[in-house]
């Protein structure tokens, strides 16, 4: 009786099932397919998105920072002869030292802080001396002496104690209780290959700590230029007529694609230019 049952069962032949893997096979490779292209796709956009903001962050901090070239009434650091440390501030003795390549920038970007980051202001000023809410090392060494007040006139740091900062020249103007302190520094920007061999962007700050150390502001920047521009618009070469500068970075994908053809060696880039006006060139201290 069971075996009359089982025989009115059929089972699978040999050729259907071959059918039905030939079909779960296209069927998983068509799977694995749409898998590979969408994880693709996904890195492809995140090395982009990452390439985007790289080359935003890079140039929105070198706008900022050129923007505020000369901020502090400069002029009577920029004039300072040889103290060891080169002419002027660290050796630079212009708002803005041009190159097509590079570029350095003084001004009195830093206004000095606590650990805390409360800010260090004036006490009390008079003659050529500044007394401080709270001491600061800021000033230490012949390298770190160039100060500006209130944004309004630069000075230079001859001796320090405690809370007093003795200046080189007496006050030209009053600064009452709760005036800013700002520390005059050169910056410079440009291009250098990384010890990875990579392209960044650099940014040196004069003076350091440490004489050598750099800054590392963005990678895989492959082209960095700088275009001068004066009060019509022509392009110059005289430091003292820019009145705008043209900023052309290139920056690229950290990895190649094999399939992009769209670019060199399957690299993907974007080129953003800027026009920084420079707001305190030209302007009288």
């Amino acid at each position: 009786m069971i075996a009359h049952r089982l025989r009115g069962f059929k089972g699978l032949t040999l050729i259907e099932l071959l059918v039905a893997m030939a079909i779960s096979a296209v069927l998983i490779a068509a799977i694995y397919r749409t898998f590979i292209w969408q994880q693709k796709t996904y890195v492809v956009q995140e090395q982009v998105v990452d390439m985007q903001q790289n080359v935003r962050v890079a140039i929105n901090r070198m706008m900022r920072e050129i923007r505020m070239a000369g901020f502090g009434s400069i002029s009577d650091v920029l004039a300072l002869p040889d103290l060891g440390n080169g002419r002027g501030v660290n050796g630079f003795t212009q708002v803005v030292t041009p190159g097509s390549t590079t570029i350095t920038i003084v001004g009195g970007f830093k206004p000095i802080r606590r650990d805390n980051g409360d800010p260090i202001l004036v006490a009390s000023a008079s003659g050529n001396q500044i007394t401080l809410n709270y001491a600061t090392d800021e000033f230490d060494g012949n390298a770190h002496r160039f100060i500006c007040i209130g944004g309004i006139e630069s000075n230079t740091v001859q001796s320090r104690s405690e809370r007093i900062l003795t200046l080189d020249e007496p006050l030209r103007y009053t600064h009452p209780p709760g005036t800013p302190i700002y520390k005059i520094h050169a910056i410079t920007y440009g291009l250098r290959n990384n010890d990875d061999g990579v392209r960044v962007l650099f940014r040196d700050l004069y003076p350091n700590t440490v004489s050598s150390q750099r800054d590392t502001v963005a990678e895989n920047i492959e082209n960095l230029q700088f275009e001068y521009l004066d009060a019509n618009g022509i392009t110059t070469t005289n430091p003292g007529d820019i009145r705008m500068i043209r900023v052309t970075i290139t920056a690229r994908t950290r990895m190649p694609d094999p399939e992009f053809k769209g670019g060199a060696e399957g690299f993907r880039r974007r080129t953003i230019t800027s026009n920084i006006h420079v707001r305190n060139m030209g302007v009288n201290p």
